[in-house]
């Protein structure tokens, strides 16, 4: 077998491998920092529940709720029934749609196939993915733009993943002078350019940095959500690694908090969102949209409408959080009072 054959072939598998391991609940974070804020309840919110509005723009389309089905998967065969049924979900309930990383379609090109799911979702915001760390290796703007062209995407989301590089068997660890050519990619590419965590969120000195190179769009990804450092430390065959690193990070109420002060800049707050509620309190806190992945993962495994169903019901939920507050709209929203919790 060629040397380039099997890469691909390992490569699949541990896109499957991550699919398996990310359904795990061992695999989620300990705790919800959600848990630690609470909205002040309005028990006279002098709001007709027939007027709230959840819609938002995002990247130049209008959504039905400011929701983001995360990025996730793609470069495997039991991803591409993944994509196509949150894909579908997604287009009938007109929130946005992000991908896995879609460095193996670039290197297989049968692998495009994972990822086109654009004739599933034609009308809502859908998201490319691509580590950020392969600008350091031979990746530029043409690659960059592959990935827009190869999904029809609205935006390219560059991945930052420090600790997983650091921790997984295959790690591509070069992150020297990363900020630069993340900045000459959003001021050149064709579509505009998300840089977001997978799990250790983004600092406020981070999102400045970006800030200043461009980059307007920014997702936290923050810690609370899948721990990667406990996958890919189980795939090492070192469990104990991923648990010194398994609270390693930023906390995403932290992160969707310092990123909202940056001026111009559109935030995207998620990590460990796993509810309606959770989604508001982020909005409430600066996000312009949340994102959330696990929620939705084990519903796309099982079909299209059990992802609908999942999605309606967090809705559902952010309307009542909506009702609760007083609010008629994702602007009101941001404008409720939401407090941490005293400690006990």
């Amino acid at each position: 077998m060629g040397a380039r054959r099997e890469s691909e072939l390992l490569e699949r598998d541990r896109k499957a491998e991550h699919i398996q391991l990310a359904l795990e609940k061992r695999m989620q974070s300990d705790r919800s920092f959600w848990d630690d804020w609470a909205f002040d309840h309005v028990a006279l919110p002098e709001v007709d529940w027939a007027e709230i509005d959840t819609s938002v723009s995002f990247l130049g389309r209008t959504l039905r709720a400011p929701l983001l089905i995360s990025c996730m998967t793609g470069g495997t065969g039991a991803a591409k029934q993944i994509n196509q049924n949150l894909a579908i979900a997604a287009e009938q309930c007109q929130v946005a749609i992000g991908l896995g990383s879609q460095r193996k379609a670039l290197e297989d090109h049968a692998q495009a196939r994972t990822f086109q799911i654009r004739e599933q979702a034609p009308t809502v915001p859908l998201i490319g993915n691509l580590g950020a760390v392969q600008l350091n290796y031979g990746f530029g703007i043409a690659e960059c733009e592959a990935c827009v062209s190869m999904i029809g995407a609205d935006a390219l989301a560059l991945h930052l993943n420090p600790l997983q590089e650091a921790i997984q068997p295959e790690g591509q660890c070069d992150f020297s002078g990363l900020l630069a050519r993340i900045g000459e990619t959003a001021r050149g590419l064709s579509v505009p350019v998300i840089v977001k965590e997978i799990g250790c969120g983004l600092s406020g000195d981070v999102g400045r940095a970006l800030a200043e190179q461009g980059v307007r769009y920014l997702d936290t990804a923050g810690l609370g959500g899948t721990s990667w450092a406990r996958i890919e430390a189980h795939r090492a065959g070192d469990p104990s690694l991923g648990e010194v690193f398994a609270n390693w990070g930023v906390p995403t109420p932290e992160s969707v908090q310092a990123l909202a002060s940056i001026p111009e800049v559109t935030v995207i707050g998620s990590g460990g969102i796993r509810n309606g509620l959770d989604t508001a309190k982020a909005l409430a806190l600066g996000a312009d949209v949340a994102g959330a992945a696990y929620p939705f993962l084990d519903a796309a495994v099982e079909s299209p409408e059990a992802v609908v169903a999942r999605i309606e019901h967090t809705i559902e939920e952010l309307r009542i959080s909506m009702f609760c507050t007083g609010a008629r709209t994702i602007a009101e929203l941001r404008r409720t009072r939401l407090g941490k919790k005293t400690p006990k």
